[in-house]
Order: structure tokens, then sequence, then C-alpha cells
């Protein structure tokens, strides 16, 4: 045999020629089947692989397999054997030994049993902390890729102004700047540095799905061509050009009546020639069909697929309904190219030689356990947890609470719930959904394919969780997790007692738990009371994919619980577990103490008792703005000079238009001092920096973080600008009466925009810039002027600020 014989096999040849040599060799059959995927449960059988169901379903083989991990109830080891059964399978039972990549979600955190749980990532966005976000990105990358996945369904780079749509608890917020630097951050740490030890990030919804009629999921979006480009589109070209983004992932909705999974104008115009996209698209589940049969713009799945693969979309997930056998006989008949088919085909292989798929698809399973039992890793999610605590009010500085006090009563739906901890995409919020549907014989009616073992295995795991209550499933799969009042048990010293009551569900209209709640805080010094909602994909969730909600405020009978427990004049300090912002309006005012602590994973119940009792100093930052009612949305922090007000009288006619806490927000236990304001010079030129320095001084007596934000205007842009835009921020921590000196390093090309004839350009004229500790706390101010004549940006183009510190 020769070298050239088989050039797909050497590694000593280029990714191209590799991959135009194993596309000679395909069949028609074959290079359809690239493009496909099938539930990675399929493959099951008793105590191993089905091998006769494989041979009916992979006889072309397979593009990729759908989330082996995140749907069964495997430990690691057992995944990372599977995974290898599963590769081995295809390297000797398929004519060209195309190796399968299997994919995976992978939100805060790996989708599996025992995988590392991060807060939420509306939490994630709330540290602040771009470092924290590619540590975990390397987490999670370690995790998947040591037990056999290669792709992960994340980032969500949606910028969501809208909290009554459910997925908002998925984003990294309100701003396009926050969401780009933390969604790049995330990609880098996920592809790591070596793509054959990497895992393939997802960036999605491509695009606009955030922003919709209603706030409801699926629905259309409605935005004109300029904010499209200058605010949704920002983020993915981004982190295209900053972290070479390996996959996209289209949106569910539709812009200007075309659903984006058959938009050419979405998937091939702008986000490869505009935004120089070159990597994988891959459809939201079951997004193809959607086509014909929930937006009607096909008439068959067939037609679908047709316009999908034209639209430039590769690879039809979770499983193949629109990508099958018939699309061999809409080439026959001329209805599909070859050459578009040949096309897709080629991204999907160029991705499983990119990340060394054919030279090693195979784990080590005795490395696995090292990376499921990492105190590091355990020790970033703690961090995280912590730094995504936002403190919104602190009246006579109530906290942080005494370890000693005499009693604390710990109150709520949410205050011993271990399951309220984790969001609607990690693997306890999948499972519990998916167990309904297997027990029901719904959803993934394929699991009659798994033979007697696994199935009885499931079967069994299902009544166990159905007959249980909610957190039998979280503490079966996570073995040391804590919620927060047992948190509290562990923070408190000597003779402290502690009267829990639960008071009421999340969204019951049952009042019978009052009594205990009432009595429990008669006896105690002060009320910790922890309230929220459920983040999943039940019916009982409050927030999650498809959760949306007609109004922001606590659900159920929360707040007459809360109303209840605040007439009895006792201090009272409110926890918020919540995957939105809520509308906490009457709290705001009648409580002296509000925690934000968003969704905040496996650590969560330790981060929120430590914030409370001081042990950690709160120091996150909100990423979107708190509406005081659902009636103010969308409202947002970088809105337009026209916007944000009812001219001529300001407000509403009964409510004002500022929210009720502005982006970028947060108290802390400690105060800083901004000052000593300089920039390097007032005339810039148009492709230069200006560099902007200034001193912050930690004047309280606690160590503490404070994020400073750095935000710029435009005074006199030939299209209307944004009153404020992020543009720069640095989460810093000082030790009481340390001083430090920050400078902030701004090129000229991150400030353009979409001109009238929408070429993004950089103008000459007045910028105003803000220091501060949030959106509307602005300590110091200046301005400069950018010289020369107006510049078209292609190559120039750049995306953030870079900060330095000197302590």
């Amino acid at each position: 045999m020769t070298k050239e014989k088989y050039i797909y096999k050497n590694s000593d040849y280029s990714v191209d020629e590799r991959v135009e040599d194993l596309l000679s060799r395909m069949t028609i059959e074959e290079k359809i089947a690239q493009l496909t995927s099938q539930w990675a449960f399929f493959t099951l059988g008793e105590n191993g692989l089905n091998k006769k169901k494989m041979d009916e379903l992979f006889k072309n083989g397979i593009g990729q397999l759908s989330r082996l991990a995140g749907m069964l109830d495997l430990a690691p080891e057992d995944t990372a054997i599977i995974s290898n059964k599963i590769q081995k399978y295809f390297a000797e039972n398929t004519r060209l030994g195309i190796p399968v990549i299997i994919h995976e979600e992978c939100l805060c955190g790996y989708q599996a049993k025992k995988a590392t749980v991060f807060p939420q990532i509306i939490g994630v966005a709330a540290t602040w902390d771009v470092e924290n976000v590619e540590k975990m990105g390397e987490v999670i990358k370690n995790q998947m890729r040591k037990i056999g996945a290669h792709l992960g369904l994340s980032p969500v780079l949606d910028v969501a102004r809208d909290p009554r749509w459910g997925r908002m608890e998925e984003t990294f917020g309100e701003d396009p700047y926050l969401v780009s630097i933390m969604g790049t951050a995330y990609v880098k740490g996920l592809q790591g540095k070596n793509k054959k030890q990497g895992v393939m990030a997802t960036a999605k919804h491509f695009l606009g799905y955030s922003t919709t009629e209603g706030g409801m999921n699926w629905a259309p979006s409605h935005i004109d061509r300029r904010e499209l480009l200058e605010v949704y589109a920002k983020p993915f070209e981004a982190v295209i050009k900053e972290a070479n983004l390996a996959c996209i992932m289209n949106s569910y909705s539709e812009i200007d009546g075309v659903p984006c999974a058959v938009s050419k104008e979405i998937l091939t115009d702008l986000l490869r020639g505009e935004l120089g996209f070159n990597g994988m698209v891959v459809s939201d589940y079951s997004a193809i069909p959607t086509a014909c049969s929930y937006h009607h713009v096909a008439e068959s799945n067939t037609e679908a697929a047709i316009q999908t693969l034209n639209a430039g979309l590769d690879v039809e997930l979770p499983l193949a309904i629109a990508y099958d056998k018939t699309l061999v006989e809409s080439i026959k008949d001329g209805n599909l190219s070859l050459d578009t088919v040949e096309l897709s085909v080629r991204r999907v292989l160029k991705k499983k030689f990119e990340y060394g798929l054919f030279e090693n698809p195979f784990v080590e399973v005795n490395e696995v356990s090292k990376y499921y039992n990492s105190q590091s890793s355990t020790d970033l999610t703690k961090e995280i947890a912590l730094e995504s605590i936002v403190l919104l009010k602190n009246e006579d500085n109530l906290l942080p609470l005494k370890k000693d006090l005499g009693s604390i009563a710990v109150i709520g739906p949410n205050a011993d719930s271990c399951r309220n901890l984790f969001g609607d995409y990690t693997y306890v919020g999948q499972i519990e959904d998916a167990i309904s549907n297997i027990a029901n014989d719904g959803f993934i009616s394929g699991i009659s394919s798994i033979d007697s073992e696994e199935k009885r295995k499931m079967i069994e795991l299902c009544k166990n969780v159905l007959d249980s209550d909610e957190d039998y499933f979280t503490r079966y799969a996570y073995k040391n997790i804590k919620s927060i009042r047992e948190s509290i048990e562990d923070m408190i010293v000597g003779k402290t007692q502690i009267h829990y009551a639960k008071g009421c569900d999340i969204n019951s209209e049952s009042k019978d738990g009052f009594k205990d709640a009432i009595e429990a805080a008669k006896k105690s010094e002060v009320v910790v009371m922890v309230v929220g909602g459920k983040s999943g994909l039940m019916e009982d969730s409050t927030s999650g994919e498809s959760r949306d909600r007609a109004d922001l405020n606590l659900p159920g009978i929360q707040l007459e619980l809360v109303k209840e427990i605040c007439a009895l004049n006792i201090p009272v300090v409110l926890v918020l577990i919540n995957g939105r912002p809520l509308s906490i309006t009457w709290e705001s005012e009648n409580i002296p103490a509000i925690v934000e602590a968003w969704v905040p994973g496996e650590e969560g119940g330790s981060a929120v008792a430590e914030v409370l009792f001081g042990q950690y100093n709160p120091g996150g930052k909100l990423p979107v703005s708190i509406p005081r009612s659902v009636g103010q949305v969308p409202v947002f922090y970088n809105h337009k000079p026209s916007g944000g007000r009812s001219h001529w009288t300001g407000n509403y006619v009964n409510e004002s238009t500022k929210p009720l806490y502005p982006f970028g927000y947060g108290l802390s236990y400690t105060e800083f001092e901004y000052s000593k304001l300089e920039i390097d010079k007032e005339k810039v030129d148009i492709m230069q920096s200006v560099e902007i320095s200034f001193d912050l001084k930690n004047i309280g007596k606690m160590k503490g973080d404070e994020v400073v934000q750095l935000y710029l205007h435009d005074r006199e842009a030939k299209i209307t600008r944004p009153v404020q835009e992020l543009f720069g921020f640095k989460r810093v921590t000082l030790e009481p009466n340390e001083v430090c000196r920050i400078t902030f390093v701004v090129p000229m090309n991150i400030l353009g925009f979409i001109d009238r004839n929408y070429d993004f350009i950089v103008e000459p004229g007045n910028i105003d810039f803000m220091i501060g500790s949030s959106s509307q706390d602005i300590r110091l101010a200046s301005a400069f002027e950018i010289l020369g004549k107006p510049r078209k940006l292609n190559e120039d183009k750049g995306f953030f600020s870079s900060v330095t510190i000197i302590k």
C-alpha cells in the first residue's frame, strides 16, 4: 500500500488534501450520512452496543451522535467505555471508517452525571470576570473530551433585553460588548490552544432569537438591519474573528418573513460573507422540519431540507428527519445540487480532521476520574458562584450577619432546595424532562431500541424520580450537594438556633405553610427568606427554554408570604434564586437587604451562605437591567437618545421609565473611591488608541472586589448612537486602603458603527467617556476627539479594549 493510496488516513497531508481524497471515495449516500445525526442511545444494547441496530442505522456512516452522557444515567467512566466502543464500531464496521462526532450540551458545565456544574450563564455574566470564564471553558473541555465528546452546543451569544423570554438565563445579558468578550473567553477555553485536544464550540442562536414577539419562544424577531448587525450579530462576529469559532447553530425564529434555518441571507450572505465564518453550521434541534410543520414555507420535509442546504445549513440535529434518503433522489432528479451537498460535507470532514478524530478517536478510560474528581474544578465553580452574587440592597448594614446570632429563621421554597440551584441546561435540568417523557412513552419513543439491562435501569430511575420529591435526582447525581439551609447550618457557630419552614411552593396557591413560616420567624432575631423560581423544562419550571412569562413578579403566592413575614417587623434578608430579572419593586421598598444569587450551581448553597455571613464580600454586577414592572420591557441602559423616556413628560403616567436597578449595578460591604483621571491624548488619530487612567482605592474596612466600567458616547455621529456603550471593564480586588492605577487602552477601531450605506466605519468627532461603578453611578468623566477622515474598516476592525492594573 503506497502512501498516496489512502491520503485521508495519512496525517502527513494537509487537512484540505485529506478532505478532498476522502470526499472522492464517498458515495452519495455516504455524503448525505455525514450531514445527519442520531440519538446516541440508539447504539446501546445489553451490556454494550446493539450491533444489529447500528448495522441498520449506520451502514453509510453518520456525521454525529447526539448526547450520549446527557440523556442517560451513566458514570463518566462508563461513558468513556461506550464512546470507545462506538468509535471502534465506525472504524471497523463502516466502509470508509469515518469517525463520528459525539455532541453534548455544555451551557454552564458539561451536561453529564458528575460533571462540574457552574452557575447558570446569567450568573456567570454577573461575575464580569473574563479570565474565570475561560478557565470554566477549559474545565468543560477536559471533562467532555476525556470521555469522548467532541462538540459542545454552547455558548449562547444572544443579546437578551426581554426578561419575559424564558431563555434569558442562558445568556450573558443585555449588552453586546459584555456578551462578546465573555463569549470569546468561553470559546477560547472550550476549543483550547490545541484543536486535537479541544472541543468544538457552537455559538447560538444565529440570529436574533432573544428578541421576539411578546418575549415568546420561537416567535418572529422584528429587528431592523442596522440593529441586527450592530447589536445581535456583534458577539458572533467577535467570537468568529477573535476565537476562530468552529460551529454555529441557527435560531428557530424568523427575520423579515424568512425562518433563519432556510435563510441564505442570514446563514450565507451575512454569516459567511460579511462576518467571515468558515466553520460548520448545525441545526437547532428539529429546526429543519419546522420549515414545513411550523413556519409553513415548505410543502414537505424534503423541500425543507433542500431549502436549508441551499441556505448554508450543514448538519441536521438531533436526528435525521429531513436530511434522509429522499435527498439522494433529489440530487438525481436535479432538485438539489451535488455541489451544494459536497460543500457541506467538506465542512463536516474538515472539523473531524482538524480536531484529531481520525488520528485518535479513542479516550483513556483510566484518566477520566481525575477530571471528574478535581478539587481545582470544585474550587473554580465555587469562586464563580461567589463572584456571581449581586448585593442589591443593604440598608443599615444588616449584612453581613453575625455567625453567633441567637436564632435565625430560614424560610422559603428555595431555602432547602438543591434542585433549584441548577439551570435548565444542566444534567439535572434536562434529565428530569427526559425521564418524565420516557416514563410516559413520550419524546424519546426510541427508548424501545435499548435492550433490556439499560432499559430496566432507566425505567427504575424514572420510577424513583417521579415517585419522590424533586431533590431526589439532584442528590442522586451529585452526592455532596447542599442546599442554602444546610450551608447556613454549616456556617453558624455556638448555640445559634435555625428555624426552617418552607412556607409555600414555587408556584402553589396554597397558604398551608404560612403558619409554620410565621412561627419560625417569630422565634428568630433575623429572617433569611430564599425565594424565586425553578429553572428547567418541566411545566412547573418558571424559567428556561419555552418557560416564558407574562409577568415578572415572584411566582405563585411567594410575595404574599414575604409580606406576611415582613409585617412581623423582624429584619429580613431576601435571597433571590432566579434565572430572569424579577420585578421586585415592593420588596425593594420594604426589605432592608436583598441578595441576587441567580441560579448558582452545585456550590451555590455554600456561596450564598458565605456572602450572608461575610466570609466573602459580594462584588457581582448586574449584566441586565432589572425592570420595575413588565410594562417597562424592554428596558436597557444603552438606548438611543430618543429612547428611555416619554417625550415630553419623561415618565409613564403611573411609573418611572428608569429601571429598578440599572445595568452594571452591585453593592459591596466596602466602599471604593475613584480619582486622578488622566488621558494620554485629547486628540486621537482615527487608527490610533487612547489611554485612560485613574486611581481606584478601597476606602472601607473589608477586602472587596469592584468592577470598574468604561462607557463611551459618540456625541455627533451621522447615525444615532446609544447614550452610553460599554467599551471596557475590569474586576479588581483590593485590601482596605489599597490603591491601584487602572489604564484602559481603547483602540479607535472598536468605536465604529454601520453608516447609511451599511458600511462599518469610524468617524471623526467628539467622544465622551464615563468611568463608574455602574451605568448610572458615574464617578469620572471627560472627552477626547477623533481626528481624520471617515474610514471603512474590514480587516482592521477591532472588538475589545485592554486593561492594565498597577498596584
